[in-house]
């Protein structure tokens, strides 16, 4: 084995690395009031959710980071990283379960309807990610959306999580945060190690990837070894940093010491593993394959949708909003051209017709981006006519890192940091502009930017600390999906009609996720039929297609979310309109459901029947 000497910090010399706070050491308080009496109502509320998400922050740092909020009390956490190892999985579950029931022993009587939400998302976020933890195996979200049975696989695990963490959230404005950069770097090993311990341990129970996504990690995990022999994952990265701020230091020796040395090893580590269950796998997509892949999956379902519908009803459902949306699509197919064969038949086609390409290469990714600019500018004068809160989300388009694009969705995007010194972003896939067309790509950025996933985002960050942490896969989806409704709706296509159709394939899109996700993990269906069933049904692109179907084979269940979502929320909409008649306003309704924050199905469900009575009493 080889040995490694560091230098330390100045933080390790003045705090101790891992330092703890009163949050850790105070336990299970009773939150008195000055008088001495037991804390309750609205501001004893408040207070015990501020305690509850410093107590989950101390085990997930990074977020903390991500949020801005790893400063003054809290700064220690900004030199951490999470215990990935099972023990560090089982204390955070000891931590979930004190906190559950200090939520629920909690009064309610005379809470406010704001803080009776609060409660309610924390009680529900909690016991979901519990009744996660219990599973003997995964990568359990705590009020996020990623369902994962295998901890480090082509899109899920640290090898990925951590490059694109430094790099875009660890920002260095002085010497702390550099001596926090390299506080993290050490810790790397660990972490690596603490997921190689449960990827060993799962292996050991039958639980082994399938063969298909495997190769797919494997490579490219040999594409971070590589990066990390040079130092191109984290020491280039802080030395650049550090050189922007005009600050010369010692760390970005440190850190090449660190990234060639022991966490390249540790890479490595995980590499030798992966290797041995390819040669063990078989190319079984499902979880149907996999050893209490049943429990896994009914419990993914459940956390990606917030709902118990059986993968049964999920499929069904799934089925006919693809028909019902194949039937808006078939009149402005036949009006701009293009009458023969079946829906998805007819999109394939439109999909290869070059007025819609993009130009290949670099002048067409600046294409894209040019694209995508000038449609964030469009919608964001739009949203006056469509909320009465507005806000002005901080946003910036960024490319998915190129050695992340092969595992990677088309896009994704999210908002930034609760102080605002980490924008929302908008990743997207340019490994080929092929992944895009001029009629869908203005859909997707309002799906990720504005209405979407960014400006859902600056709402949730006004909220209580725990509400900005905790996110609900179908809230969070469907809310993006409305946000591209709310486009159409506004005028996005007026004068492009091939743009509303790139907006309606979207749904159908997401409806088809319903039914191939549920056919992968409960039905026993092959990658191949997944793949044939968007390709077919819906016209989807295969250069697409290939990778959201291996994406479905590592998240069980999240696909499913988006859609159901959607729905849900037009559902409310709709009944709001039947039940308020002329009283009804647009605006008033967008602001009851995005100022309730990101919420279960249900707790959004009777925001909106808040909102209905108080116009009605009004």
């Amino acid at each position: 084995m080889t040995n490694h000497s560091f230098e330390t910090t100045r933080r390790q010399v003045l705090a101790g690395l891992g330092a703890t706070t009163a949050l850790t050491l105070g336990g299970c308080t009773s939150l008195p009031r000055a008088d001495g009496a037991p804390a309750s109502g609205a501001a004893g509320a408040e207070r015990l959710l501020e305690e509850v998400a410093y107590r989950l922050l101390e085990h997930e740092p990074t977020r903390a980071t991500g949020l801005g909020v790893d400063t003054g009390p809290y700064a220690h956490l900004r030199g951490r990283l999470e215990d990935a190892s099972p023990v560090g999985l089982e204390a955070k579950a000891a931590t979930l379960k004190q906190d559950l029931e200090r939520v629920k022993a909690f009064p309610r009587q005379g809470l406010d309807s704001t803080s009776l939400t609060n409660l309610e998302v924390v009680e529900s976020a909690y016991r979901l990610a519990l009744d996660g933890l219990a599973l003997p195996y995964g990568d359990v979200p705590v009020g996020s959306w990623r369902t994962a049975p295998y901890v480090v696989i082509q899109n899920v695990g640290a090898y990925l999580d951590l490059p694109r963490f430094m790099q875009s959230s660890h920002l260095i404005a002085h010497g702390d945060d550099a001596d926090a950069y390299i506080e993290r770097l050490q810790q790397m090993p660990a972490v690596f190690d603490g997921e190689l311990e449960r990827i060993r341990s799962a292996r050991a129970m039958g639980l082994v990837p399938p063969d298909f996504l495997l190769d797919k990690a494997i490579g490219q995990m040999e594409q971070t070894i590589a990066s990390a022999g040079k130092g191109e994952l984290f020491a280039k990265d802080l030395q650049a940093k550090l050189s922007e701020k005009g600050m010369q230091h010692s760390h970005g020796r440190m850190a090449m010491t660190l990234e060639t040395g022991p966490i390249a090893e540790a890479l490595e580590r995980q590499l030798a593993e992966l290797r041995a269950e390819r040669a063990v796998a078989a190319g079984d997509p499902g979880m149907y394959a996999r050893p209490q892949g049943e429990e896994f999956y009914s419990w993914a379902l459940r956390s990606s949708t917030t709902t118990t519908l059986t993968p049964q009803e999920v499929h069904q459902q799934g089925l006919e909003e693809l028909e019902a949306l194949h039937a808006r699509m078939d009149p402005i197919l036949r009006t701009i051209g293009y009458t023969e064969g079946t829906v998805g038949a007819r999109m394939a086609a439109l999909a290869d017709d070059p007025r819609y390409k993009f130009a290949e290469g670099d002048p067409g990714r600046e294409e894209i981006m040019a694209f995508i600019n000038d449609r964030i500018d469009w919608i964001r004068a739009q949203m006056p006519r469509a909320f009465n809160t507005l806000v002005d989300p901080n946003l910036e388009v960024v490319r998915i890192p190129p050695a992340e694009e092969v595992g990677a969705p088309g896009a994704y995007g999210g908002s930034g940091s609760k102080d605002g010194t980490i924008p929302g972003r908008f990743w997207i896939n340019l490994r080929t502009t092929d992944l895009h067309r001029k009629y869908d790509l203005a859909d997707l950025t309002f799906h990720e930017t504005i209405p979407g996933h960014v400006w859902e985002g600056e709402f949730s960050n006004r909220l209580p600390l725990i509400r900005s942490i905790l996110a609900f896969n179908p809230f969070s989806e469907g809310w993006a999906l409305y946000g591209e409704q709310l486009a159409d709706e506004l005028g996005a296509y007026d004068g492009f009609e091939v743009g509303q159709l790139g907006y309606l394939q979207s749904l159908a899109f997401r409806a088809c996720r319903m039914v191939v996700d549920t056919g992968l993990h409960a039905m026993g269906w092959s990658r191949e039929r997944g793949r044939q069933f968007f390709i077919e049904r819906n016209g989807s692109k295969p250069v697409e297609v290939f990778g959201e179907v291996d994406r479905y084979c590592s998240w069980p269940g999240q696909a499913t979310g988006y859609k159901l979502g959607h729905s849900r929320i037009v559902a409310q909409r709709e009944k709001a309109q039947r039940e308020l008649g002329a009283a009804y306003d647009l605006k008033a309704f967008n602001d009851a459901v995005v100022l309730g924050g990101n919420v279960p199905m249900d707790v959004m469900e009777a925001n909106v029947a808040r909102y209905i009575g108080l116009v009605r009493d009004s």
